[in-house]
């Protein structure tokens, strides 16, 4: 009912501006009769006196400033026309409230100062005996009351509507926090599924190829790679299960809460490219340390991916892969003597690649050997590692 009653006094500021109008006439009233009847002076007077300072407040909304000076015109010429009627400068009060809510705070105490001064100076003329002095001073009280609350008011406008736009904000904030999460555990999910499905569908089709190769002139050999198709469908059905169970079982501190691959896997994974026709030799040196499990992910990722795209695009049968344990980093590197074709594919798996190790806080190279081919270097740093073997 009220926000009702405020929209329509909106749509219509002049029935706003004629309801304080008679409010501030009818609220008055009392006060200047009984002022009038203690002071003996004519109560008609007192009271249209009252309706004519009122009369400005009718455009109260248009023109602030000038009904202020026009209330204040009108209550010194009551003052002087009947000296002995001091009612309050309700109309006054009322037209700098409105000044101080809608403008600045020093332009709404500088006319309080401006209203105040000659109210006080006509009351002094009228009636210049000292038991009237507090009677004169009154008036500065009233001035600068309806002053202090319209920026009051004014204030409480401005607090509400920053706390509003704060609140807009944080939303915003939020639901672009939420979305760029969203948009990162996509990635980080696609990342996971691209490095299983890849690594194993290209194993797949080479066991493939070979068989189909062998079928007629080695059905033996063409059997054995039967056989390792269907162990690597398998395993690779059985990491894309244990790949989404992790990601759903993933807390929202980030950890996955089931092991994850790492250079521990190393072994079977290099086996695994061997069994596919591509000879993979290892080389580490200095003093192997624990990784984090994050950091251990990346590393077991990023040999997995640059040997499965050795595999697929390079037409060579031989890569090396070199782990140099720092004390403070350790560094991958994977190459290959064949050719490259920076054309093939999509780029996804490369894309991957710079993405897990950027989030670990290394860095990335990647692009053709000094003695051709293709190499990947990757030095991913070590934080709190402990001694042991990976």
């Amino acid at each position: 009912m009220i926000a009702r009653l405020r929209c329509r006094l909106r749509v219509r500021p002049w029935a706003a501006d004629l309801a304080v109008a008679i409010g501030c006439f009818l609220v008055a009233t009392p006060v200047a009769a009984s002022m009038a009847y203690l002071r003996h002076s004519p109560m008609d007077r007192a009271v249209s006196g009252l309706a004519l300072t009122c009369v400005p407040l009718l455009v109260r909304s248009r023109w602030p400033i000038p009904v202020v000076a026009a209330t204040v015109l009108v209550e010194v010429a009551r003052y002087l026309v009947i000296p002995y009627s001091t009612p309050p400068p309700a109309a006054t009060a009322v037209a700098l409230f409105t000044v101080a809510n809608r403008m600045d705070r020093r332009t709404a105490w500088l006319a309080g100062v401006c209203a105040a001064v000659p109210l006080v100076a006509a009351i002094l003329i009228s009636h210049p005996s000292p038991p009237d002095l507090p009677q004169a001073l009154s008036q500065i009280a009233w001035t600068l009351l309806g002053v202090a609350a319209g920026d009051a008011v004014h204030s409480h406008r401005k607090l509400l509507a920053a706390a509003l736009e704060r609140a807009e904000t944080a939303e915003l904030d939020r639901e672009a926090e939420a979305a760029r999460r969203v948009a990162e555990e996509r990635l980080r999910i696609a990342q996971e599924l691209h490095d299983v499905v890849a690594h194993h569908i290209t194993l797949v089709n080479a066991q493939a190829s070979v068989a189909h190769h062998l079928m007629r002139t080695d059905p033996d050999h063409a059997y054995q790679a039967l056989e390792r198709i269907r162990d690597t469908s398998r395993t690779a059905l059985d990491d894309l299960r244990a790949t989404v169970g992790v990601l759903r079982a993933e807390d929202d501190s980030g950890h996955p809460r089931a092991p994850s691959p790492g250079l521990g896997e190393l072994p079977e994974l290099v086996e695994s490219f061997r069994h596919a026709g591509l000879d993979v030799t290892v080389e580490r040196s200095g003093e192997p340390f624990e990784l984090s499990s994050l950091t251990d992910l990346t590393a077991y990722r990023i040999i997995q991916e640059a040997l499965t795209n050795t595999h697929k695009h390079a037409g060579v049968r031989t890569a090396r892969v070199r782990l140099a344990y720092r004390p403070d980093r350790v560094r991958i590197t994977v190459e290959d003597d064949g050719r490259w074709h920076a054309a093939t594919g999509t780029g996804y798996g490369m894309i991957g690649m710079r993405e897990r190790v950027k989030a670990v806080g290394g860095t990335l190279d990647a692009g053709p050997g000094p003695h051709g081919g293709f190499r990947v270097d990757a030095e991913l740093p070590h934080r709190n590692g402990r001694k042991g073997g990976s």
